[in-house]
């Protein structure tokens, strides 16, 4: 199987039959399956779909709304292709890019292409302008230099989607999770059509639970493997910074000064045992990042390609 497509899709029922059109005509020519993933839609979605499924295509149906980032990763599990396709079911992804994208990857030797909506056809104020703010708040705190993290519309090399690590809300941080995962990567202009149908799921509200993927996002990037490195230099800090201050109030104290009134002892007091709480969260996350690899064999590296001379027996 050369491609795979997968669509999350959620009450979009008036988009079924255009989508699979569209699919149809932009993918001719190329061995490829889509596959569906209904999200808990709530209107006559998978009844559509059903009445409308093509031969080489799949529908796997969630019993509830689980979210984009799990459909996605739900669609990637169940990929037979070399390459995996991923784009919204909107119809404002233009499925005729795939196969522009699918050859950028290959003509440049890329792991992913990542879709960059030119002329992207949004509202301003609710879509356009807090994305851009999220775009470069995303970009300055993980130093990957991606223009769009909104854009659906990517293709993977097919062991690159399936190690990604899809889970909660990081379908907007997959940029971040494609260059931990040592991939190379660019990005390349696509289309983007107005919404025809339905009402996007995307407002305002999103944008707390943006912000707090991205700490977690920033932390993993550059301390999941080595979680000490960060609370144990907090709390050394803090410890020391405290014992400082202690030791301050001590020499005054043997001076024949009153310090039992004053805020800096206490400041002194908090400080030390905020050391000691972090470096000892620090050696339990620790303990919790060895037992993620060891408890699933994982390894804390990928190897590419090995390269030498097979030996014969």
């Amino acid at each position: 199987m050369k491609l795979s497509v997968v669509i999350p899709v959620m009450n979009e029922e008036e988009n079924i039959a255009p989508l699979f059109d569209a699919l149809a005509g932009a993918l001719a020519g190329i061995e490829h399956e889509i596959i569906l993933v209904d999200d808990g839609s709530g209107d006559g979605t998978v009844e559509t779909v059903r009445n409308l499924l093509p031969a080489n295509a799949k529908l796997l149906v969630f019993n509830k709304n689980y979210g984009q980032t799990t459909a996605l990763a739900a669609g990637i599990d169940h990929a037979r292709g070399n390459l995996i396709a991923t784009m919204d079911g909107d119809l404002q992804n233009d499925p005729r890019d795939i196969p522009l994208m699918m050859a950028y990857l290959e003509e440049a030797g890329l792991d992913v292409v990542a879709g960059r909506r030119a002329g992207r056809k949004d509202g301003m104020f609710l879509r356009k302008i807090p994305s851009r703010i999220a775009n470069a708040l995303i970009r300055t705190l993980t130093d990957v230099h991606i223009r769009d993290y909104g854009c659906t519309l990517k293709v993977f090399r097919k062991d690159v989607a399936k190690n990604l690590g899809l889970y909660g809300e990081l379908h907007r941080f997959i940029p971040v999770l494609v260059q931990l995962y040592g991939a190379r990567m660019a990005e390349m202009d696509v289309r983007h059509h107005e919404r025809q149908y339905g009402t996007s799921k995307y407002g305002l509200g999103r944008t707390f639970k943006v912000l707090s993927d991205l700490l977690f996002m920033v932390f993993f990037q550059k301390y999941g493997q080595k979680p000490m490195h960060l609370f144990g230099s907090l709390g050394f800090i803090a410890f020391f910074s405290g014992m400082a201050v202690n030791l301050y109030l001590l020499i005054l104290k043997i001076l024949g000064q009153e310090i039992g009134g004053r805020p800096i002892l206490m400041l002194g007091v908090i400080l030390t045992f905020t050391g000691i709480q972090l470096i000892t969260t620090g050696f339990v996350a620790e303990f919790i990042m060895r037992t993620y690899y060891e408890s699933q064999n994982k390894k804390p590296y990928i190897i590419r390609d090995i390269v030498g001379k097979k030996e014969h027996q």
